[in-house]
């Protein structure tokens, strides 16, 4: 059974019996306390925590996870993934233990002909906690499962809590027997490898206080609901269902695994080394599609650096699989959607800003090997100059959190060399990164209460009106008062607050755009100027200020008006990023994908998906277009409809956005069609004109456009035709003809300049001769140790060494070195010919002693080798610990 029919055939058996069908989550997770999401459970945390009532009473879903902490077993295990989809049923407060048990275990065991899972009832067994007698006696007296099937296991295995004071309660689990050949006979206590579990049901029935994860918490006791929660993972199920030894043969993820190993000229199953590469390449780019398709960029913090490591994982494990230096992750990437399509749709829509951002990070990663190496190679040498044979853990440790390099590349470049690496210290290092990363994530974990503030406010006040799409001002009642992060009754003159209102014609800052500021009137008794909007909950609308004059008190009637003037120049903002959008896709291809955007009064940001610059030729297209359609006045419409209706028309949607089950959709005519739940104008006509600033790179495979609108770009037109003035009168030349005149002078002053380089480059090499003059003989070898002429550059220099190296001969060795301070920073530059060679003087080692007296590093080959530092007063000692290694040699 395929993997996706596996996810169908779950979502419909729940669906039959009740449950609302709830698509995914998003990968990158609401929830402040984590970075992804790694459960399938983590969507409805706010049900659970009580923050926050659902729509439904029992739901089911097929959510994306993805989980980095055992990152270092994939591909070595059966089961470990950083991807992963949880298959799930839940009940808030509906159903418990008695029909949750039953539900499970007709799904699994129902005969494939009959919408089932197929699973044999002798190859299962179940386990439950220590004292949940209730459990026990529903698999064995309703389900029918032998009693000798039902083994009770301890808190560590079957217990469940959030690691937070909350909901938890014991859990049971189904085990799947693979067979004597796996490993022992005695059920799940005896061994996981053999008997693998494959869903687990948590019921939810207690409350717990402070106190670990697994253990050392009180029960203060049982919740008013009791709740279900169950997960069984997608890939271990398609795994037994299609009869293969681990998740990584299975259909979606196998495709990938043999077709790297294709590209790469390895065979899977041969070599169990390349195997675990293999596995690993399989998982991590599924991983990469995942993210990227979900909003992620590659970057050094965040979820970015989790897609940045697996991405870079990858790439490494290709290259030594292959040998060579060879991109494969574009047909990978293809691959893998094609796998997945079937279950996410959307990914072929993404395909083309998937392949962008992952091609990108291939090339970049290329760049930073050679980076990288450069600085190993330089810490490798100081270790030898020092009779040192291990590279030190502080060194690997750079090179891991800088260049991204993988402990495994640092031991085999090390090993080349003839060094071991201390990865005692190394690990040290990583664990104390390790271990501030947790008391970061803990002391994150002291957000919920301030979303638990929110979430009660919500609860009693309900959803705030937006009435900002037709309304500047309203009459509204106070619901809530934050101050100092606590809810309090009133708040008087000075205080910085928070505000809840029933209704509001604010903008709460969202999508790019900019929140409405304004006041809050109350008649005759206070002012609160309104500086922000911003909504930490979906509906709930916090008007954030400070209370300019008397006092506001819960339950007042207040008189809300935005500042109509900022609002409507924002607005002009917003209705210009969709018309860029739209030139942007016609001008480069429809793959050009929004990355993010801000709106704010008279000027814009827009980023988008790119490999390249758009160049100043495009540029100008777009801009031409963009104030071409504007003077058409277009009418701007809105209409609400429902998600797949707006797809279906051909709406475009915010890439990583997360969109409810109605949308707004802006249209502008037929030239741009987007979701967007911000405010616009009625025509574009009200743009009046927009200039673009500018193009530059923000990121991986990332670009970003700013332009002005309006009177801002009036403005800005302005001061250019003002300057251009200038231009045009200093230099005696018609505005038309400055671009040429200009051309004309640079090109001369170019020239001059090279000129001048190439008098003073002749006049620094015909020194040669005298430098040679000055050769001394230090132990067996001449040696010249100088400064060379003032003003030479790096490229001087070498050029210099090689022909003072050359004058000397080949008769006997000869090592030439010589120092020069080009922009404040020394430089050296060794040669040694064959002779010096054959004696085992070798300049790569001759420039490590130099640039360690310059406080630097360096390295090179036998013959040629350079290197630099920061200290330019150690020059001369620099040059004469050379003459003394040649000496000793």
């Amino acid at each position: 059974m395929e993997t996706a029919e596996i996810a169908r055939r779950f979502l419909s058996f729940f669906e039959k019996n009740g449950h609302t069908v709830v698509p995914s989550a998003s990968l990158i997770a609401e929830d402040p306390t984590l970075l992804l999401v790694p459960a399938g459970m983590v969507p409805f945390k706010p049900y659970f925590l009580g923050q926050r009532t659902p729509s439904y009473s029992t739901a089911t879903s097929v959510q994306k996870c993805i989980r980095t902490k055992d990152i270092e077993e994939v591909g070595k295990t059966s089961r470990h993934a950083t991807f992963f989809q949880m298959l799930g049923n839940f009940s808030f407060g509906d159903y418990f233990k008695e029909q949750a048990i039953p539900l499970a275990w007709e799904l699994v065991t129902t005969p494939v002909a009959e919408g089932g899972f197929g699973i044999d009832p002798e190859k299962l067994w179940v386990t439950v906690y220590l004292d949940d007698d209730e459990a026990e006696a529903i698999w064995r007296d309703k389900v029918g499962v032998r009693p000798e099937r039902i083994q009770r296991l301890g808190m560590e295995e079957n217990y469940w809590s959030m690691g937070v004071p909350g909901p938890c309660g014991p859990c049971s689990e189904i085990f799947y027997d693979r067979g004597p050949e796996y490993g022992v006979e005695g059920g799940p206590e005896a061994d996981e490898n053999r008997y693998i579990e494959i869903w687990n049901l948590v019921f939810m029935q207690y409350e717990r206080g402070e106190g670990g994860d697994k253990g050392g918490f009180p029960i203060l006791g049982e919740l008013p609901k009791k709740n279900i929660d169950t997960g069984l993972g997608l890939e271990r199920l398609a795994a037994v269902l299609q009869g293969v030894d681990n998740i990584y043969e299975t259909d979606i993820i196998g495709r990938v695994l043999h077709r790297a190993a294709e590209l790469t000229g390895t065979t899977y199953g041969e070599n169990h080394e390349q195997d675990v590469m293999l596995r690993v390449v399989a998982d991590h780019v599924r991983s990469a599609v995942m993210l990227v398709g979900d909003g992620v960029k590659p970057g050094n913090e965040k979820a970015g650096y989790v897609l940045r490591r697996i991405l870079r994982r990858s790439i490494r494990n290709l290259r030594l699989l292959s040998g060579t230096d060879a991109f494969f992750l574009h047909e990978l990437t293809e691959v893998s959607i094609d796998a997945m399509k079937d279950i996410y749709p959307d990914l072929l829509d993404k395909a083309g800003v998937i392949h962008g951002v992952i091609d990108n990070e291939e090339r970049n990663f290329a760049d930073t090997l050679r980076a990288g190496t450069t600085l190993f190679g330089r810490a490798a040498e100081r270790t030898r100059a020092e009779g040192g044979t291990v590279f030190s853990g502080t060194d690997a440790f750079q090179l891991h959190d800088t260049y991204g390099f993988p402990i495994d590349l640092t031991l085999e470049m090390a090993a080349e060399q003839g060094l071991s690496v201390d990865e005692g210290a190394f690990r040290e290092l990583m664990q104390r990164q390790k271990d501030t990363a947790k008391a970061d994530a803990k002391a994150k974990k002291l957000g919920n209460a301030d979303i638990s503030l929110y979430a009660q406010m919500h609860e009693r006040a309900g959803n705030t009106e937006f009435l900002g799409y037709t309304e500047a001002e309203s009459d509204s009642r106070v619901k809530g008062i934050v101050v100092d992060g606590a809810g309090v009754p009133a708040a008087r003159a000075g205080d910085k607050v928070e505000i809840v209102l029933d209704r509001t014609p604010f903008y709460g800052e969202s999508g790019g755009q900019l929140a409405d500021t304004g006041t809050l009137t109350v008649d005759g008794r206070g002012v609160v100027d309104v500086e922000d909007v911003q909504k930490p909950l979906p509906g709930l609308f916090v008007h954030r200020g400070t209370v300019r004059s008397g006092e506001i008190v819960l339950d007042d009637t207040v008189h809300a008006a935005i500042d109509t003037g900022r609002r409507h120049a924002i607005e002009r903002s917003h209705s210009a990023t969709h018309l860029i959008h739209s030139a942007l896709r016609n001008a480069m291809g429809p793959a050009t994908g929004q990355a993010g955007s801000e709106n704010r009064p008279g000027q814009l940001r827009f980023d988008f998906t790119a490999d390249n610059a758009l160049g100043n030729e495009r540029l100008a297209e777009v801009e031409e277009e963009v104030n071409t359609v504007l003077a058409g006045d277009i009418s701007v419409q809105t209409e609400e409809k429902s998600l797949d209706e707006a797809l279906k028309m051909g709406a475009l949607a915010m890439f990583g956005e997360k969109y409810g089950d109605r949308v707004r959709v802006v249209e502008m005519s037929d030239y741009s069609v987007e979701l967007c739940g911000g405010t616009h104008v009625g025509s574009t006509a009200r743009l009046g004109i927009v200039k673009l600033l500018g193009e530059s790179s923000i990121g991986s495979g990332v670009r970003r456009v700013e332009a002005a609108v309006g009177v801002d770009a009036f403005k800005r037109l302005s001061k250019e035709s003002a300057l251009v003035g200038q231009l045009s009168e200093q230099l005696k030349t018609p505005r038309e003809e400055l671009p040429e005149r200009i051309d004309s002078m640079v090109s001369r002053l170019r020239a001059a300049e090279k000129e001048i380089e190439k008098l003073r480059a002749a006049q620094v090499l015909q020194a040669a001769g005298e430098i040679a003059a000055k050769a001394r003989r230090h132990g067996s070898a001449l040696v010249v140790a100088t400064e060379a002429p003032e003003g030479a550059s790096g490229d001087d220099l070498r050029k210099l060494v090689l022909d003072v190296r050359g004058r000397l001969g080949e008769d006997e060795p000869v090592v030439v070195a010589m120092t020069a301070v080009p922009k404040d920073r020394p430089v050296v530059v060794i040669a040694a010919n064959k002779a010096a060679n054959k004696a085992g003087i070798k300049a790569g080692e001759l420039v490590g002693v130099a640039a360690r007296a310059l406080g630097g590093g360096g390295g090179g080959k036998p013959d040629i080798a350079q290197g630099g530092g920061s200290d330019a007063a150690k020059v001369d000692e620099a040059l004469r610990a050379v003459e003394a290694r040649v000496a000793g040699a």
